[in-house]
């Protein structure tokens, strides 16, 4: 399919940073953050991307990403895929060599998302304030490319994610499948202690870019 690279997108920021979550941890990485988002997480740590931002061509976007010479890069939002043209952005993206990866919020279809792109979907908890909008349909799209994040805050939230696990047998069907706690709510200490305990297929994460840059936009 042919790119149209004039199409445009509402864009936050492009930055050049240390991926602070998910497979690609520690690497650097370039993030695109599209500006919008339909859901307002109680914890959400980006509200400055809910709105504003400026338009972009994907010509501007793809150039000034190689402006950076990555090797990584992190499509991220508020959230993508509530812009279509979020789906030819990976496409290029990709097209161009990076490895590419989409975090979304998992209330979104992403069964139009370049297969070459690691999606990395959130399950929403209940105490996210926005469990309704978990679009389980998503699930049996993924694979080992893929990724699973749980945003715990709770024991409540943590019980509720193990039973999503053993449900959608997670650990089998997608490549990694992430308990994060929500900073400053759990304490990391604690949901490690918990994962140790009941021997969880799981891959802890902190998030790395808290304890940088503690949450400055551009990093």
């Amino acid at each position: 399919m042919t790119i149209d690279t004039s199409a445009t997108l509402r864009m936050t920021e492009i930055f050049y940073s240390i991926q602070g979550e998910s497979r690609s941890l520690g690497l650097p990485t370039v993030f695109v953050r599209l500006t919008g988002c339909p859901l307002r997480c109680q914890y959400c740590d980006t509200a400055y991307a809910f709105s504003g931002g400026e338009l972009m061509s994907l010509e501007q976007i793809l150039l000034q990403v190689a402006s950076y010479k990555p090797r990584y890069v992190c499509v991220t939002g508020g959230e993508p895929l509530a812009q279509p043209n979020a789906i030819p952005l990976l496409q290029a993206l990709c097209e161009a060599g990076y490895k590419v990866s989409l975090e979304t919020s998992g209330a979104l279809d992403v069964s139009t998302v370049d297969e070459r792109v690691s999606r990395v979907v959130d399950i929403k908890t209940p105490d996210s304030d926005e469990v309704g909008r978990n679009l389980y349909t998503n699930l049996a799209l993924l694979g080992q490319h893929d990724q699973v994040k749980f945003v715990i805050c709770s024991r409540s939230d943590y019980e509720w994610s193990r039973f999503k696990l053993d449900e959608y047998a997670l650990a089998d069907s997608v490549g990694e499948v992430l308990f994060s706690p929500s900073h400053a709510q759990l304490t990391p200490r604690k949901l490690a202690e918990w994962i140790v305990e009941d021997n969880l297929p799981v891959r802890f994460q902190m998030q790395l870019h808290k304890y940088l840059w503690n949450d400055e936009p551009g990093h």
